[in-house]
């Protein structure tokens, strides 16, 4: 299978390495393209006012790999494999982050807009993040997850983008693997010192309260690996028809 990689953490991160050796493992051919810098909380951002700049580069551990290094977002990056690209695409995998992207991070995060972006080109994806924890993650751990989870797919045209976060833990410790819905949590704590012209913000997480027990913020807070399905399709279908009897009167 030919096999798209991707993230937002830049080509030369340690996660994307490891995911492109999982799958190389596992007998995949593999293409990565990744931005040239990191591009973390773009969200579904695009390139289109100057030039995408598209380079072909080495990664030491992954020889004979073709990788693409561009110099934009990671749904532009999907793009350029998508058009530059000769073999067809069969499916893509974007991540490892490093860090979750859990609740309502979905919506900040470069590594889903990537997998929503393939789905868009009708390629079924998955993105993968791993809990940033002591200064790293636990990359081996999310990608025998990823393997695990790839492997029992029976029908890969007929999902549209899983999301996937794994705790800090090794492999053989996590609880196992809960297929859960995306929670309403926002991360929206922030570390607040005031300067002499204003303020300097840093986000550093989520509030604390009380999670709902069949999300993803509470599973991984137990040591289970969670997966997600995700849609994109933001029409809201429950008032649709509502809304066109109110205007047509």
């Amino acid at each position: 299978m030919n096999i798209l990689v991707t993230n937002d953490d830049g080509i030369n991160a340690e996660g994307i390495e490891v995911l492109s050796k999982a799958l190389l493992e596992e007998g995949h051919n593999v293409i990565v393209a990744a931005p040239n810098v990191e591009n973390s909380g773009k969200s579904h951002a695009i390139t289109f006012k100057n030039p995408l700049i598209v380079q072909k580069v080495e990664i030491e551990g992954l020889k004979g790999v073709t990788c693409l290094s561009v110099y934009g977002t990671p749904a532009d990056c999907v793009r350029a494999a998508v058009h530059l690209l000769d073999e067809k695409i069969d499916f893509c995998f974007s991540g490892i982050n490093s860090g979750y992207n859990a609740a309502t991070n979905v919506l900040y995060s470069g590594t889903v807009s990537a997998a929503i972006e393939a789905n868009l080109f009708g390629i079924p994806s998955i993105a993968v993040s791993a809990q940033w924890k002591k200064g790293r993650s636990k990359f081996e751990a999310a990608a025998r997850v990823a393997m695990e989870v790839f492997r029992k797919l029976d029908n890969l045209s007929t999902f549209q983008v899983l999301n996937i976060n794994v705790p800090f833990s090794e492999y053989e410790n996590l609880k196992g693997i809960k297929v859960c819905k995306v929670g309403k949590d926002v991360m929206s704590i922030y570390d607040v010192t005031e300067e002499e012209e204003g303020y300097n913000m840093k986000l550093k997480g989520f509030p604390e309260a009380a999670q709902d027990k069949d999300s993803d913020i509470n599973y991984l807070q137990e040591n289970y690996a969670t997966v997600s399905p995700l849609l994109y399709d933001v029409t809201n279908m429950t008032l649709i028809n509502e809304l066109k009897e109110q205007l047509d009167q």
